[in-house]
C-alpha cells in the first residue's frame, strides 16, 4: 500500500482524518446468534486483537463490556432491546438512517481523554447480501473493523477480506496497518494525515 492508499483508510468524507485504536483490552459479548456462532465471532475477535498485539479480558472495570455486537434480521428490531437507547442517543432516528440507507452494518465508537477506544457498538443487519456468507467470514470482517477507526469509506468498495483456498483470511496489507497502529510507539489516537506516513513506514518493516 502506498501513503496515500493508507492515508485514505482512516480520511472521512468531510476530509478529517482520524486513526484510533483501543487503549485498554477488549470484552466483547454478542447478541442475537446461537452459542455456537458467538464462540465464531468470539474467535475471530479474538485472532485479530492477537495480530493487533493488543489483549482480551474477562471484564472492563468501567464499562463491563465494552465490545457490544448486535446481528437482527430488522433494523427495528433494535428498538425492542432493552436499554440500548441509554447507549445510542436518538435510537429510532438511527434506525430510521439505517433503514431507509439499505445499511446491513453499523458502527459506533466512545473515546478516553487521550483519544483511544474505549468503547465499540456493533450492529449487523443480516440482509440477503451476508445471509450467503459463511459466518466466519461475517466475524473476520466485524473484527478486523471494529479494531481501528476506519473511514466510513474505508471497505465500501474492497473488502477487508480476501480468499485464500476458498477460504476467507484478512488481507495482508490491512493486518500490516493494524499490527503498525498498534505499535507502541504510536499514538493511541491521532488526526493528523501525517500520521499515515508513519504507519506507511511500519508497514515496510
Amino acid at each position: 500500500m502506498t501513503p496515500e492508499d493508507i492515508t485514505a483508510l482512516f480520511t472521512r468524507k468531510d476530509g478529517s482524518y482520524l486513526c484510533a485504536r483501543w487503549g485498554r483490552p477488549i470484552v466483547p459479548v454478542v447478541f442475537g446468534v446461537e452459542d455456537e456462532t458467538l464462540q465464531t465471532v468470539k474467535g475471530a475477535i479474538e485472532a485479530i486483537v492477537a495480530l493487533a498485539g493488543h489483549n482480551m479480558d474477562e471484564t472492563d472495570t468501567e464499562l463491563g463490556a465494552n465490545l457490544m455486537v448486535f446481528f437482527c434480521r430488522e433494523w427495528s428490531e433494535l428498538e425492542g432491546v432493552p436499554n440500548l437507547g441509554q447507549l445510542i442517543d436518538g435510537l429510532p432516528d438511527l434506525v430510521q438512517r439505517l433503514d431507509a440507507a439499505g445499511a446491513n452494518q453499523y458502527r459506533t465508537f466512545r473515546f478516553d481523554q487521550q483519544g483511544a477506544i474505549k468503547l465499540c457498538i456493533v450492529f449487523v443487519r443480516m440482509d440477503a447480501e451476508l445471509a450467503k456468507q459463511p459466518a466466519e467470514t461475517i466475524a473476520l470482517a466485524q473484527a478486523a473493523q471494529l479494531m481501528l477507526t476506519w473511514s466510513d469509506q474505508a471497505f465500501a468498495d474492497r473488502s477487508p477480506l480476501a480468499l485464500a483456498n476458498g477460504n476467507a483470511v484478512l488481507r495482508p496489507e490491512i493486518g500490516a496497518v493494524i499490527q503498525a497502529a498498534y505499535d507502541q510507539v504510536m499514538p493511541v489516537s491521532a488526526q493528523n494525515s501525517s500520521h499515515a506516513l508513519r504507519l506507511y513506514a511500519r508497514t515496510l518493516g
